[in-house]
């Protein structure tokens, strides 16, 4: 089978496609024919040797699939060869196989084809997990979302929609904001052109957003928590400008606010209970047409490079997949 493999820490360009071996599930695990394969900022990250968890050299990156069951290994009874899946996984899934432990795979809906259901669950329930668990939105509050064009910005936009909070995105061009409101947005901040601080007064009327997220990090961290509201929540997803901020800590003292971090990878290993109570949720929401991730390009297994360089570049918008039998 093709696979893209990082034989060596470094940039995206630095990635080859290679025939490998195909995997063989062992007890407890499925394999799984990849139709798509998700694109997310983890996997750039990864790659280079900066992420919070890394594989031994070679290996493939890629962390959630969508695909076909082709086999089970020992011991897995509730999967059959010909299920349509969705699977999680630290890496592996930029390739045509994948074998992934049972317990990561969950039924692909039937409405959902391969490329939405590749790109839905990471980004989806990184933002489920972080608006409900974590910050305890509430309906009428204030969400301003940094980012809001990426991947987890738009579903953070859309399912805080559904929460029934107003929703403020804030993105690097008009193009960007279009896609935001087109996907529930109720006001929007260009920040590159406007002051973030004042236009956040503006349309808050100087009260500050109640939770905000915040997959970016770099300067914009600290100009949107000076504007938190009293009591406000700033919850920390990750650092797509690949800059780790560092926040005076009298400012969270003085509007009694809080930082909250928000790591779903860590979640799903640590509370299978409450993460399949978030699966249950997160398909009940795209059934009701609540939400739907805005799939806006495929590469080919070729491209990876490319795309997760577009991604680092955030040149992309919504979220974009391998298409590895494209």
């Amino acid at each position: 089978m093709k696979a893209v493999v990082c034989r060596e820490w470094g940039p995206p360009e630095s990635l080859v496609v290679e025939e490998v071996a195909s995997p063989v599930p062992a007890a407890g695990e499925v394999l799984i024919d990849v139709h798509a394969a998700g694109v997310n900022f983890p996997d750039s990250l990864i790659i280079q040797k900066k992420y919070q968890v890394q594989p031994e050299l070679p290996f493939t990156p890629g962390a959630e699939v969508a695909g076909i069951v082709r086999a089970v290994g020992e011991g897995v009874a509730h999967w059959k060869v010909g299920d349509r899946v969705i699977a999680n996984t630290p890496w592996g899934g930029y390739a045509e196989q994948l074998a992934v432990d049972a317990q990561r795979v969950v039924p692909m809906p039937d409405a959902m084809d391969f490329a939405t259901a590749s790109a839905y669950v990471l980004a989806y329930g990184t933002s489920l997990f972080a608006l409900k668990d974590r910050a305890k939105l509430a309906a009428g509050e204030t969400l301003l979302v940094l980012g809001a064009a990426g991947g987890v910005g738009i579903a953070a936009v859309q399912i805080g929609r559904s929460m029934g909070a107003r929703v403020i995105a804030c993105a690097s061009s008009e193009e960007k904001l279009a896609l935001c409101r087109e996907h529930g947005a109720d006001e929007t901040i260009d920040y590159t052109r406007e002051n973030l601080r004042e236009r956040i007064a503006a349309l808050t009327g100087g009260k500050g957003p109640d939770v905000i997220y915040d997959p970016v990090g770099g300067e914009l961290t600290e100009q949107a928590f000076r504007s938190i509201a009293w009591e406000g929540r700033h919850l920390v997803i990750g650092f797509a400008t690949g800059e780790i901020p560092k926040l005076p800590l009298n400012l969270p003292l003085l509007k009694t606010a809080s930082l909250v971090g928000a790591y779903w990878g860590a979640f799903i290993q640590r509370d299978a209970r409450r993460t399949a109570e978030h699966m249950k949720e997160l398909f009940a929401l795209y059934s009701t047409g609540k939400v739907n991730p805005p799939v806006t390009h495929r590469y080919r297994l070729e491209e990876a490079g490319k795309a997760l360089r577009d991604v680092m570049e955030r040149r992309v918008k919504g979220k974009v997949v391998i298409v590895p039998r494209g």
